[in-house]
């Protein structure tokens, strides 16, 4: 298929005055690579979903990782292809959060919380427990349409509308998850890596993000998923994909 495209994020403190000219930077090298998609840049990080030719796509990322290697060297991109373009217009935003969540205590730049791999994600599923023998418990983060397209089988859903509602739901919750190893979980791991961090901010002591969310899930665990039932809503013209990273037939 001739479109690959890219999901990637990093929460990295980058300078508020410096963001409108590294906008403009992103846009005008996009839009010469004939990119579409969305960019969100804030001081808390970069998000990103891009889809185009193949050399365009990883040429526009890897100048962002050369363009400071100490901040964006590291980061990672989730990579699926597509017959078509899936986006209709290239946008580069600045936001005051790459993902809105409104717990302005919260400094996702500063510390990264515990992760699980998804291989290991895998294993816990199958035994039940996490390898300290705690329960195991599965947290979606998502907002309540896209649980409905497809989730972890038992896993938790809080009937979310939006990510702003989680720190709320989180402390009315809090008593249900203590004791258990709580995985949140999400599309590409940006709302769980905000997650976790509020679930280590109430105490929380056994608390991590899947590592890449569900679309690294599928990608590691070469379609199997084990654990996974239904589709995983994505934003962009394809509206989900299943564990083969496959969009639905037309």
């Amino acid at each position: 298929m001739p479109i690959l495209n890219i999901a990637a994020y990093r929460f990295v403190a980058l300078d508020e005055a410096g963001l409108p000219a590294f906008r403009d930077r992103l846009l005008q090298r996009a839009e010469g690579l004939g990119l579409k998609g969305t960019v969100l840049l804030a001081p808390e990080g970069i998000n990103l979903f891009l889809a185009g030719d193949a050399d365009g796509v990883r040429g526009w990322l890897q100048a962002l990782r050369d363009d400071d290697p100490a901040r964006f060297g590291p980061l990672h991109a989730k990579e699926s292809w597509s017959e078509a373009q899936p986006f209709q217009k290239l946008k580069v935003r600045l936001k005051r959060e790459i993902v809105r969540m409104d717990l302005p205590t919260l400094r996702p730049a500063t510390a990264r919380p515990p992760a699980v791999a998804p291989a290991t994600l895998a294993r816990w599923i199958a035994a039940g427990h996490c390898d300290a023998g705690r329960p195991l418990k599965l947290l979606d983060t998502r907002n309540d349409w896209e649980v409905d397209a497809g989730t972890f089988a038992g896993a938790i859903d809080w009937r979310l509308r939006k990510f702003t509602e989680f720190p709320a739901a989180l402390a009315a919750h809090r008593a249900e998850l203590a004791g258990a190893t709580v995985v949140s979980f999400c599309t590409g791991g940006i709302r769980c890596e905000k997650a976790s961090l509020a679930m280590e901010d109430l105490g929380l002591d056994h608390a991590y993000q899947l590592d890449g969310g569900i679309l690294q899930y599928f990608e590691d665990t070469a379609g199997q998923a084990p654990g996974w039932v239904g589709r995983c809503v994505v934003f962009d013209e394809r509206g989900s994909l299943d564990a083969a990273l496959q969009a639905p037939q037309a």
